[in-house]
């Protein structure tokens, strides 16, 4: 680590920006966006493993066995001291992961050289976590994890039955419960209401787990053995449908192979759908032989990227007009204007990625939104280009509103369904929603600025209401390995404090919500390190994509004139500089949470979330300047804790 001054000031603030700006514009790709790169993930590597190993039994192939080979080789070489395995190679092990791992070391065993005593560490960790290793024994401590939800605890539970983890014949399925795929031969609009055991994401997974548990252990009731026979064929119609051009369903590698392995266990080897899932797997894998949790977030980190640049400083002369116009019309590309096949949404949203497995979502239609308002300043007032930005924005906006949920909350891909935690309301994506309609409320059409009016209205109601008693907010989609519960208060409560200058009319809401921001400002105050950083919660390790979370938060509301908050933002600051060595290193942290809760780091999270704390830091002038003037940087050489 570089040493740190007793005292930083808004130039030397500056200098670590113009660093990371540069950092920032250097990691875009040849057409001029942000794609970044996802960690490589165990959990992906052992079921692409899996799937492929099954497939290699039904058609024997050169190039099968060589990944399975590599992939195996990288799980060996990533296994934790423990004998487990986490979601990434800075992550603890848990149960779901090493159970993954443990069975691809069986799916895998003939195409690779001896693994016994890997195997035998991972079992050793499976008998210390779950303390009984038969089908039924791992399938109650699976199970405990995951709850109701059986997403993911089922197609877990199949993979260790496939590789013969669970011994053979019908047996083997005892402990697996039976997932009614049939039910996705109904209308799609009956899903949110006929109680679904799986999130809205999860059909292909219902489908093909669904089919193979059925295939090797058959209901013994004939009436419903009958409906499901007569249902395979057309929810395999179903399940081609849905399955996008790059054979990745959302692009992920753990629902691909799911979905491979279980029809190829059915004897549907050849089917088209296990074909482009091959393809998939194949084109996706990295030259160690791994896998990463999905294939890329570019409209994601796009968007953060512009929306860092544009921050609370204004516009920055760092993008030319041509760059600026080359923005809007990528980001214009990637909005999904006809119905999804998969989820059934309405034309208008955008998803994570520009793939063809990306779904819409309201974090992502969101974000874009807000990059559209950073991005038109080089349209000039009229022309083409406005027009079509206004076209595609009152899309958006109209995609939002319909996708609000009852209870005034955002949900992330359908409306309504609701019953399980990755379908349900959440405050990050509301104040993602309330930003994007602020930005974007006074060139709308009335009757949708209407509509809009009433939407945050309702909005900011579902933020009072779920804001925790110590004044945070819990997000979805972000958490901290680390923390009580594994969530990040910090993500939630500094996102939606990014929306608090959104002032209702009604002056009774109006009060509240002036004083939930109070209130979430002093949690954020309270939960700040003795290193000047911040982690997920209070007294967790301080990460810089956290510290810089909390730095731009308190950015945003540091004209109130709060002392503590002026002082709070330096000593953010001067962490920032430290940990960053002055902005030219950029470590990220495990703080992302994927489909099923499974951890990711992203490369671009701790360089973007910087940009824009510092962008912000310098927007504020002399009212953060006199904070970070007086900061005493106490930071240690090394902040890790």
């Amino acid at each position: 680590m570089t040493d740190v001054p007793d005292t930083l000031d808004l130039e030397s603030v500056e200098q670590v920006l113009l660093a990371a700006r540069r950092e920032l514009l250097d990691r875009r790709t040849a057409g001029g966006v942000w794609e970044g790169e996802l960690s490589s993930s165990a959990l992906s590597t052992a079921t692409a493993v899996c799937a492929l190993a099954l497939l290699d039994n039904a058609d024997h192939s050169d190039d099968l066995v060589e990944l399975v080979r590599q992939g195996v080789a990288w799980l060996a070489e990533h296994q934790n001291i423990d004998g487990g395995w986490g979601d990434t190679v800075n992550s603890p092990s848990n149960i779901s992961t090493t159970t993954l791992c443990w069975a691809a070391l069986g799916a895998g065993w003939r195409l690779v050289e001896d693994r016994r005593a890997v195997a035998e560490r991972a079992e050793a960790w499976l008998r210390r976590r779950a303390k009984d290793l038969s089908p039924a024994g791992l399938a109650r401590a699976i199970t405990a994890v995951y709850g109701r939800d059986r997403t993911f605890s089922i197609p877990i539970l199949t993979m260790c039955a496939l590789s013969g983890r669970f011994g053979t014949g019908r047996d083997a399925w005892r402990s697996i419960p039976a997932l009614p795929f049939e039910l996705a031969a109904l209308p799609h609009t009956w899903f949110s209401r006929i109680g679904l055991p799986v999130v809205s994401y999860a059909l292909p997974a219902l489908i093909a787990v669904g089919q193979v548990r059925h295939h090797h252990r058959a209901t013994r009731n004939p009436v419903t053995r009958l409906l499901r026979r007569l249902a395979r064929p057309k929810t395999l119609r179903v399940l081609q449908a849905i399955q996008p051009e790059s054979g990745g369903f959302l692009e992920a590698t753990p629902l691909t192979s799911f979905v491979m392995m279980s029809l190829v266990s059915a004897g549907e080897w050849t089917h088209p759908v296990v074909q482009r899932g091959r393809a998939f797997l194949a084109e996706s894998v990295r030259t160690d032989g791994s896998w990463p949790i999905d294939t890329n977030l570019s409209t994601w980190l796009t968007t953060l990227s512009v929306n860092a640049l544009h921050g609370g400083s204004g516009p920055t002369d760092t993008l030319s007009t041509d760059e600026l116009a080359g923005l809007r019309r990528w980001l214009l590309g990637q909005q999904h204007r006809r119905e999804h096949p998969y989820t059934h949404a309405a034309g208008g949203g955008w998803a994570w990625t520009d793939l063809s497995g990306g779904v819409p979502d309201a974090d992502d239609t969101a974000g874009v939104l807000l990059a559209l308002r950073n991005l038109t300043g080089g349209c000039g007032d009229g022309g083409s280009a406005m027009g079509e930005v206004r076209d595609a924005v009152t899309s958006g906006v109209r995609w939002l509103v319909g996708l609000q949920n009852r209870d005034g909350g955002m949900p992330t891909f359908c409306r309504g369904w609701g019953k399980l935690p990755f379908d349900r309301s959440t405050a990050d994506l509301t104040a993602h929603a309330l930003r994007a309609w602020c930005a974007w409320r006074d060139t709308l059409p009335y009757e949708l600025r209407e509509q809009v009016r009433r939407a945050m209205h309702r909005a900011v109601e579902y933020l009072v209401r779920t804001q925790r008693r110590d004044g945070a907010w819990v997000p979805l989609w972000f958490g901290n390995q680390k923390s009580p519960k594994q969530e990040s208060p910090l993500y939630g409560t500094s996102r939606v404090l990014r929306a608090g200058n959104i002032v209702p009319t009604d002056g009774t809401l109006a009060q509240a919500w002036t004083a939930a921001g109070r209130r979430a400002v002093d949690w954020v105050l309270s939960a700040q390190n003795k290193d000047g950083g911040w982690g997920g919660a209070a007294a967790v390790a301080s990460s810089v994509e956290e510290t810089a979370l909390a730095v731009e938060a308190l950015a945003g509301v540091a004209a109130e004139g709060n002392g503590k908050i002026a002082g709070a933002i330096g000593r953010g600051c001067a962490y920032l500089v430290n940990r960053t060595e002055g902005g030219t290193r950029f470590e990220p942290a495990p703080i992302g949470l994927y489909f099923a809760r499974l951890w990711y780091y992203e490369s671009l999270y701790p360089l973007v979330y910087t940009v824009s704390a510092l962008e912000h830091v310098l927007g504020c002038g002399d009212v953060v300047g006199r904070g970070v003037n007086r900061s005493k940087t106490s930071v240690p050489s090394d902040p890790g804790r």
